[in-house]
């Protein structure tokens, strides 16, 4: 937002148009303020409320802008002043499309080569403004887990009834899993350091050997 000075004269920057994406929700809002209560203080408050929709075109602000307007004329709309349709804006593309962008990232983030410790974590920041609760947001977790650990889950005999206790075991069998690979690397690299010192040089494997004077010579 820019403020210029031209003698008694105060120039206000009018909003970007605003088309519903989130990151310019606060924006067009704040911009949209202070043009009003900079230069429309005196209009009536259905010319400022029909200013501000003026500058809500393209995407899917469009449709809802068209189906508030339709609301207005017939008088069936609550919005009776700039600061309940600020309200409405906020609402409509803040919140609920946040919400909708946290529940599509809980259907692709995925374990993957990463420990389930920060799998975990990156879910918990994604489900934290999502709408999934209960057996549904368990059903999301478990479906991004790597398939090892998701099959041994699911042979648990002890029944698990929250996220947090899915998350803890889902963590504990990740833990072993690993630690058991890095075991297994470990005796696979020292049975092949052992494997390959087994025979002594010029020894009994590959030598020959001749005698002088009674005394046997390895070359």
């Amino acid at each position: 937002m820019l403020l210029q000075q031209q003698g008694s004269r105060v120039e206000v920057a009018r909003p970007l148009m605003f088309s519903g994406k989130i990151e310019k929700v606060s924006t067009f809002i704040n911009t949209a303020y202070l043009y009003l209560r900079m230069k429309m203080n005196g209009k009536a408050v259905t010319t400022q409320i029909a200013w501000v929709l003026s500058y809500i075109q393209g995407g899917v602000a469009e449709v809802w802008k068209d189906n508030l307007l339709d609301e207005l004329a017939k008088g069936e709309s609550e919005i009776e002043t700039t600061e309940r349709l600020f309200t409405k804006i906020r609402n409509e593309f803040g919140e609920t499309l946040e919400e909708k962008r946290k529940v599509e990232q809980l259907w692709t983030i995925k374990q993957g080569g990463r420990t389930c410790d920060k799998y975990v974590q990156e879910f918990k920041n994604v489900a934290r403004r999502s709408s999934y609760e209960g057996r549904p947001l368990i059903e999301e977790f478990k479906r991004g887990l790597n398939g090892a650990i998701r099959r041994k889950l699911a042979k648990a005999e002890e029944l698990l009834s929250t996220i947090g206790e899915w998350q803890e075991r889902a963590v504990r069998l990740d833990r072993n899993q690993r630690q058991s690979r890095a075991e297994e690397r470990m005796l696979e690299r020292n049975a092949a350091c052992l494997g390959g010192n087994a025979q002594p040089r010029g020894g009994y494997g590959g030598g020959s050997y001749g005698g002088r004077g009674g005394q046997i010579m390895w070359r």
